[in-house]
């Protein structure tokens, strides 16, 4: 990540989220970045090559945008998310930060803004990947080669949906990850969640739970999306400004 990232940011808020990403660039963030598009492109890949007739490229785009959103998403943002948080629970850190001559909001700010832009640069990574994965099946089995022309636009716009639906469980999930020191609350928030949105996909109250807002982008029914996408997004905000608020008052995350 730039450390020129959010330029029209206020300067302090600049250095907080250039110390972030410096952060970022030493862990393990990146490889894990790297790691979940690359899976589902392979796993895609040998999917493919499963069949003696050809596929189409809207049903293999929707498919690893639906191991995504299903799957994925939420498992990378429960590591994505305490390995950030870990960076300062870790070293015990935060007395330090907190003493710094920067508004503490910035700290929990860059945080946010930094964990979102993990998820677009996984999401961009998928849109190449996916695609690559489809003409690799092609071109090592021709017989399952896939016929149609693709609709790129629609398999970004469909994966920007899934991103703004995700901000809600971005939220909560780093929210849980700074709240406590250890990573325990946190992994057992994101496991919990992952579990109980395979298990009741399909309930009429997933609509609103931050685990399944994305994968409702994927819903037959537009209005079911639509709601999904809205309680995901704006939620999302509202659960990131609650947790810059209470974080930044108290005196040390415990």
């Amino acid at each position: 990540m730039s450390t020129h990232t959010c330029v029209f940011a206020p300067p302090r808020l600049r250095t907080a989220l250039a110390v972030e990403a410096y952060k970022l660039r030493r862990s393990l963030a990146l490889l894990l970045a790297a790691i979940a598009p690359l899976l589902i492109a392979i796993f895609m890949f040998f999917n493919l090559t499963r069949f003696d007739k050809p596929g189409s490229w809207a049903m293999a785009l929707q498919s690893s945008a639906a191991i995504w959103a299903f799957f994925m998403l939420p498992m990378c943002t429960t590591a994505l998310t305490a390995l950030m948080a870990q960076a300062e629970h870790g070293p015990r850190t935060w007395e330090h930060l907190r003493a710094l001559p920067v508004p503490r909001w910035h700290l929990y700010a860059a945080k946010a803004i930094c964990a979102l832009a993990m998820v677009v640069l996984m999401s961009l990574l998928l849109a190449v990947l996916a695609p690559l994965a489809v003409l690799a099946a092609g071109w090592a089995k021709p017989a399952a080669a896939v016929a149609d022309a693709p609709d790129f636009a629609a398999y970004l716009l469909l994966l920007g949906r899934i991103f703004l639906a995700a901000w809600l469980m971005v939220a909560v999930q780093l929210w849980m990850a700074l709240r406590h020191a250890s990573f325990v609350p946190a992994l057992a928030l994101g496991i919990g969640g992952t579990f109980f949105a395979v298990v009741a996909t399909s309930a009429k109250v997933g609509v609103l739970m931050p685990w399944q807002t994305p994968v409702n982008q994927l819903a037959s029914d537009p209005s079911r999306a639509a709601l999904a996408l809205a309680v995901g997004f704006f939620g999302g905000c509202a659960a990131f400004t609650l947790m810059l608020w209470r974080m930044s008052r108290r005196e040390m995350p415990a």
